[in-house]
């Protein structure tokens, strides 16, 4: 499984970005899919999940209520929705692929990664 996370951007704080991760294989409705995100200086932590079937999600506490995670299994999509974003959420962020079909709050649970994308909120 390849993944290509896009979407990323500069924003001002209150902003809104919508986030991608297109994946190829055939498999991808199979697979549990995770956003993570870094910011300098810091470990790489989850943001949200979602289970292979769109059906259960969870979120960061940090997030919850501000961003929204789903998939379109038929595009081999899944979509961070981020709004009232703010300073502290500037990181880059990767979406990431669990051949187990749930949601993992672990990077070491998550077998696929994107390359990232940078999302930057100005104050």
């Amino acid at each position: 499984v390849q993944l290509q996370a896009s979407g990323g951007g500069l924003v001002q704080a209150g902003g809104s970005l919508r986030l991608s991760c297109a994946a190829s294989g055939r498999t991808f409705s199979t697979y549990g899919m995770g956003w993570f995100r870094q910011a300098p200086g810091k470990e790489r932590e989850f943001v949200a999940g979602i289970t292979w079937g769109g059906g259960g999600t969870r979120y960061a506490d940090s997030v919850k209520g501000r961003f929204t995670i789903s998939r379109d299994n038929a595009k081999n999509t899944v979509f961070l929705q981020m709004n009232t974003l703010k300073p502290e959420d500037t990181a880059v962020y990767y979406c990431a692929a669990s051949q187990s079909s749930g949601i993992y709050y672990s990077s070491n649970d998550y077998n696929y990664w994107g390359q990232g994308t940078l999302v930057t909120v100005s104050s």
